[in-house]
């Protein structure tokens, strides 16, 4: 395909996010199939990922959420390379869903490296005092499988993305695929997670299964 218009580049570019030179490409390589360019620029993100890695990602938007009753907020930070990719739908659906995702599971920490060593050495203590002789002596094979359980609980990244219908996809996975779809790097920044009454005696058993039917709602 020789010929092609800069319509349809555009049209590619407002619905993917991605470079228009990218764009010309895969619509070139998908014989002027819409739906094939946008997987074609799909897996270009995704082997782009890594090369993104130096990149710098400092735009995007504050991702928000309130739960009916006033009594939980988030503020979530989700960064890109450009003002483009920020004003985007599908990026500020993904910046609120991320901070739906801190309202429902309430994660103590962003990725994995933001954990205190401290607190790794006291669940590392704990698994051990769980271990029968047997086991412990296959401590150093067990210990990192149930550390990825910890980080599931408490790390954002590790976390399972609760708008993910399937159960499979982590938060981190949510946020690869983005980047793969727009072509730049993405990354969640920071968060806050407000909740009246936190650190005093009050608080509401109910709170999470709450945000829970929330989510299905949504």
């Amino acid at each position: 395909m020789s010929d092609i218009s800069a319509a349809t580049v555009k049209a590619l570019r407002d619905k993917t996010g991605a470079g228009m030179m990218d764009c010309k490409k895969a619509i070139k390589e998908a014989g002027g199939d819409m739906e094939k360019a946008i997987e074609v620029l799909r897996k270009m993100g995704l082997k782009d990922i890594g090369k993104r890695a130096g990149k710098v990602a400092a735009e995007g938007v504050i991702g928000t959420y309130v739960h009916p009753g006033d009594q939980v907020a988030v503020l979530l930070e989700l960064n890109c390379e450009t003002d483009f990719v920020a004003r985007g739908a599908e990026f500020r659906e993904v910046a609120k869903g991320l901070a739906m995702q801190v309202a429902a599971m309430n994660p103590l920490y962003l990725s994995e490296a933001d954990v205190p060593p401290a607190v790794l050495e006291k669940e590392k203590e704990i698994i051990l005092e769980t271990l029968n002789e047997k086991q412990k002596a296959m401590a150093d094979k067990i210990i990192p499988g149930k550390l990825q359980k910890f980080y599931e609980e408490h790390v954002l990244l590790h976390q399972k993305y609760v708008r993910d219908d399937s159960e499979k996809k982590s938060v981190k996975d949510v946020v690869e695929e983005l980047s793969a779809k727009v072509g730049e790097k993405i990354t969640v920044r920071r968060f806050q997670r407000f909740e009246v009454g936190e650190g005093l005696e009050k608080k509401d058993a109910n709170l999470v299964s709450d945000i829970a039917e929330v989510l299905e709602g949504n």
